[in-house]
């Protein structure tokens, strides 16, 4: 009873809200992700030339490198040189994408690349064209490693949803930075326990799917 008082509340009435908002960033960022990251995780396995690999390994690696809130900047220079909106959802989400992409294409390529090369011969020897080699023996027995780098990338992702909300695109961190303005202990709580929650559910579920 206590609690459905609570989110009756001014202050709980907000949190469902911004709690939404930022489950909508988040997976509208993963989806995205997971759509570009594990196509190039694939096509890094067609690659022969090790230093092609490792480039854009490595290029991706840089954006962990830099700070969350560089990235986010980054990101709002680039968007208006295009001419784009700089404020809201679009570089909100950019930032994101960006940031979850390195697990995935980084668990793709290994999870690819450890399948036993027995296997993929016995596929040949089958007459399996390399694209059903793919999608019937590769990419089913890669899916596990697969899982972990989309696990990863989305837990960081619910953490790093938290910062956008500085450029406005809304979610659970504009009741963290409320209370650190006003010095509100329950703001701060009310928008980092949340997120909290979320990130560790969205890793209990995907380890379900995973298994």
């Amino acid at each position: 009873m206590e609690a459905m008082n609570w989110f009756s509340t001014d202050l709980g009435q907000k949190v469902l809200l911004l709690s939404g908002q930022h489950l909508k960033l988040t997976f509208l960022a993963m989806l995205i992700a997971v759509a570009i990251a594990v196509p190039i995780g694939l096509l890094l396995t067609r690659f022969k030339n090790q230093i092609v690999v490792n480039s854009c390994l490595g290029l991706l690696n840089v954006t962990q490198t830099i700070p969350s809130l560089a990235l986010i900047a980054l990101v709002m220079v680039l968007l208006k040189l295009a001419g784009l909106s700089t404020i809201g959802v679009l570089p909100g989400v950019v930032a994101l994408v960006i940031y979850a992409l390195l697990p995935i294409v980084q668990n793709t390529y290994t999870g690819v690349k450890q399948v036993d090369p027995s296997l993929v011969e016995v596929a040949k020897a089958m007459g399996m064209t390399p694209g059903s080699i793919l999608k019937k023996v590769e990419i089913p027995l890669a899916l596990p490693s697969i899982m972990v780098g989309i696990r990863i990338s989305t837990v960081w992702t619910i953490g790093m949803a938290t910062l956008v909300s500085l450029i406005g695109a809304g979610g659970l961190g504009d009741l963290i930075f409320s209370g650190i303005r006003t010095v509100r202990d329950d703001y701060i709580l009310a928008g980092a326990v949340p997120a909290a929650i979320m990130a560790l559910l969205a890793d209990w579920l995907l380890n379900l799917v995973q298994r």
